[in-house]
C-alpha cells in the first residue's frame, strides 16, 4: 500500500536510515565514519550532497515502503518500515535500546534532528588551574534547586540535604559545593543591581517610604552605638494573621521589582517579631508570603504562607535570603502546586517588620554570591569537629548488606571540597580561622577507613582518599579526584604565603598530595570499560559484582577532573585518557582483538 508522507514522518525515515549506517558500525573498532555532512547537510557542499544515497538526498522522492517485523536478538519484534533495500528502526526504540539521544531542532528554518550519544558536557579549561580563581566549572551549578536540597536553612545559611534521608540533614559536600557555585559565578558573573531602602547616611529620607498598616505600630529614628550609625527603630504587634483575612499589622515598605529578588538586611529584634515579604506570581497574580521568624522551624506551608525560622535575633545580624529560591522551595511543599515557576515570574510587592527591634542597611540585588559563599564557609568552620571532620549524620548504602556506612561517616570528598572553600575564603579575607580550618582538615586523610577514617589502601600498594570509606573499600573516582583538588589547593597557599603553615605542614600537604596522585595515575585504567568509564572499582573489591558504570554527568565529570588537573600536572596520561574517555561520548570505542 502506498503511503502518504508528510515533512514529520520524512524526517523520522531519515533518522532511522542514519540509525541503521551507525548500527552496522556499532561492534567496530575506531573513529565513526560518518562525515559531518552527512549529519548537518546545511553545511555541505554541492560536492558533499552527491554523496548521499541517492533515496534521502534532500528533495528527492522516497520509494514505496511497508510494514516489517524487526526481530531483536531473538528476543522480541520491534515494528520497522522498509523502503527497498533499506530497513527503518523507529527511534524510540534505539533511543532506549542503545541509550542515545535526539531531538528535532530547527536551524535557520529547516527541521534537523540532533544525535548526541551522550547528553553531558565537557568544560576544557581555559587557563591554568588556580585555587585562589573558580573551581572547575562550578559558575554552572545551581545547588540549592536540586530537588535533594529541601532548602537554604534559615539559621545557617546553607542547604539542607534530602539526598539520603527525607528528615532533612547537613551535607558537608552539598554545602561546600554551594560555596563553590557562589564564589565562581562571583568571578564569572557581572556586577550586581543594587537598590537601597534604608542606609545610615540617609535614613531621615528612607523612614518616608515606610508605612504603618495599623495604628498602633509606629517607626522612628535613632541612633545605634553599636553600629555607630543611625537606625529605624520599629515598633508593632509581634501577632501575625496567617489567614489573611484580618487587618493587617506592621511597618511596611513597598517593594514593586521584578529582578531583583535578592534580599538582605542588617537587623535587630529587642522581643518577638518576624519579616513578611510579599511576591506576586505575575501570570496568574496569586500572591504568597516568605515569613521569616525566629522560631528552629526548618520550613514549613500554611496556605499562601511559607515560613522559615532564622534562630534568635536579638543581637545585630545579617539576613540575606534569595526569595525566588525560598518559594520555590515552599511551593514544593503545597501538593496542590504541581509546576515549577519561572525567575521571570515572580515580582516582589511589599516587605513587612512584625514586632520591636532595629533595622538598618536593607537592599535588594540581583545577586549575592559572597555572601552565600560565605554563609557556607563560616558553617565549615563552625561545624568542624574535633577530628578536622564534618560528620555525615545519615546512613549510605552503596550496596545492600556490603558497603554500607553508618551515621557519623566522614567523606574525603566532603574534605578537599572544604578545603577548597576554606582556603579561597582564606585568600578573600586573609582570616586565619580560615587557612586553620583547612590544616585541621587534613588530620582524616591519615586515619584508614577501618578505624572511622577515610583512607583506603589498593592491593595494599596505593593510597586511596575514599569519598564513601566503606568495607570493602569503593574507590569512587570523581570524589577521590576532588579530594586531591583540596589538597592541591592548600598545597599552594602552604607554598605561596610564607609562615601561613609550618614547614612540617607544608610537607604534609606535599606528601598527601604527592602520593594521592601517582594513586591516581597508577589505577586510572581500572575505570576504563572500553566505551566509558565506572564510577567506582566495586567490580574488583567485590567478588562476582558487576561494573558500576558512571552516567554520562559522571563520566564527563571525571574527564573535566582530569583536564583540570592536566593543567598543573604535565604527565601525559592525563591528558591521554581524558581524550580517549571524551571519544566515547562521541561513540567511539576501544580497539578489539
Amino acid at each position: 500500500m502506498t503511503m502518504r508522507f508528510n515533512l514529520k514522518l520524512f524526517l523520522g525515515l531519515v533518522i532511522i536510515a542514519v540509525f541503521f549506517t551507525s548500527f552496522s558500525w556499532w561492534g567496530r573498532c575506531g573513529t565513526p565514519q560518518l562525515a559531518d555532512s552527512r549529519i548537518y547537510p546545511d553545511r555541505v557542499d554541492d560536492s558533499a550532497q552527491n554523496n548521499y544515497p541517492h533515496d534521502i538526498q534532500a528533495g528527492k522522492p522516497h520509494q514505496q515502503s511497508e510494514d516489517i517485523d524487526c526481530l531483536i536478538n531473538d528476543d522480541y519484534v520491534v515494528n520497522c518500515q522498509r523502503e527497498g533495500e533499506e530497513v527503518y528502526v523507529p527511534f524510540g526504540f534505539i533511543e532506549k535500546y542503545f541509550e542515545v539521544y535526539g531531538k528535532v531542532s530547527t536551524v535557520n528554518g529547516r527541521d534537523r534532528f540532533d544525535w548526541q550519544h551522550s547528553y553531558s558536557k565537557v568544560y576544557v579549561p581555559k587557563r591554568t588551574y588556580d585555587p585562589r580563581d573558580i573551581f572547575m566549572s562550578f559558575e554552572n551549578y545551581n545547588v540549592e534547586i536540586r530537588d535533594r536540597v529541601k532548602c537554604i536553612s534559615g539559621i545557617d545559611g546553607v542547604p539542607i540535604s534530602t539526598q539520603w534521608g527525607p528528615q532533612g540533614y547537613f551535607y558537608a559536600i552539598q554545602i561546600a559545593q554551594y560555596a563553590l557555585s557562589h564564589y565562581s559565578k562571583n568571578m564569572t558573573e557581572k556586577e550586581p543591581t543594587i537598590v537601597k531602602y534604608v542606609d545610615g547616611a540617609n535614613v531621615e529620607e528612607n523612614i518616608k517610604q515606610w508605612r504603618a498598616l495599623d495604628k498602633a505600630s509606629s517607626l522612628t529614628v535613632m541612633y545605634d552605638d553599636d553600629r555607630r550609625e543611625s537606625v529605624l527603630r520599629f515598633s508593632s504587634s509581634d501577632v501575625v494573621d496567617m489567614t489573611q483575612t484580618g487587618n493587617p499589622t506592621g511597618l511596611a515598605l513597598k517593594l514593586e521589582h521584578v529582578n531583583d529578588l535578592i534580599i538582605s538586611l542588617q537587623l535587630k529584634f529587642t522581643s518577638n517579631g518576624s519579616i513578611s515579604v510579599s511576591v506576586k506570581l505575575r501570570d496568574t497574580n496569586d500572591v504568597y508570603v516568605i515569613r521569616y521568624v525566629q522560631s528552629s522551624t526548618v520550613i514549613n506551608m500554611s496556605g499562601n504562607t511559607v515560613l522559615y525560622g532564622i534562630g534568635n535575633r536579638t543581637r545585630w545580624s545579617r539576613l540575606t535570603r534569595d526569595l525566588f529560591t525560598d518559594l520555590q522551595k515552599g511551593l514544593l511543599l503545597n501538593n496542590k502546586f504541581s509546576r515549577k515557576v519561572k525567575l521571570k515570574n515572580v515580582k516582589i510587592i511589599s516587605l513587612v517588620m512584625h514586632g520591636n527591634g532595629l533595622l538598618s542597611d536593607v537592599h535588594l540585588s540581583t545577586t549575592s554570591h559572597l555572601a552565600f559563599f560565605f554563609n557556607a564557609a563560616e558553617w565549615l568552620v563552625t561545624n568542624q569537629d574535633d577530628n578536622g571532620g564534618w560528620p555525615i549524620d545519615v546512613k549510605r548504602t552503596l550496596m545492600p548488606g556490603v558497603m554500607e556506612l553508618k551515621p557519623g561517616w566522614y567523606s574525603g570528598m566532603a574534605q578537599g571540597q572544604a578545603i577548597s572553600t576554606l582556603t579561597r575564603a582564606f585568600w578573600k579575607t586573609r582570616d586565619r580561622k580560615f587557612v586553620d580550618s583547612a590544616l585541621k582538615a587534613i588530620r582524616l586523610f591519615h586515619v584508614p577507613s577501618e578505624k572511622g577514617g577515610i583512607v583506603a589502601m589498593f592491593m595494599d600498594k596505593y593510597v586511596w582518599y575514599e569519598e564513601y570509606p566503606t568495607t570493602p573499600s569503593s574507590f569512587v573516582l570523581n570524589g577521590f579526584i576532588y579530594s586531591l583538588l583540596g589538597l592541591y589547593d592548600l598545597k599552594y597557599l602552604c607554598e605561596t604565603i610564607q609562615d601561613v603553615c609550618s614547614p612540617a605542614q607544608v610537607q604534609q600537604t606535599l606528601e598527601l598530595y604527592g602520593t594521592g596522585m601517582t594513586s591516581l595515575k597508577t589505577l586510572l585504567p581500572l575505570y576504563d570499560t572500553g566505551c566509558g568509564t565506572t564510577y567506582d572499582l566495586r567490580h574488583v573489591t567485590v567478588p562476582g559484582s558487576a561494573p558500576n558504570v558512571a552516567r554520562w554527568d559522571y563520566h564527563t565529570t571525571h574527564i573535566n577532573q582530569l583536564l583540570m588537573l592536566a593543567t598543573v600536572d604535565d604527565s601525559p596520561i592525563l591528558k591521554e585518557v581524558a581524550t580517549r574517555w571524551t571519544g566515547y561520548m562521541k561513540g567511539k570505542r576501544a580497539k578489539h582483538n
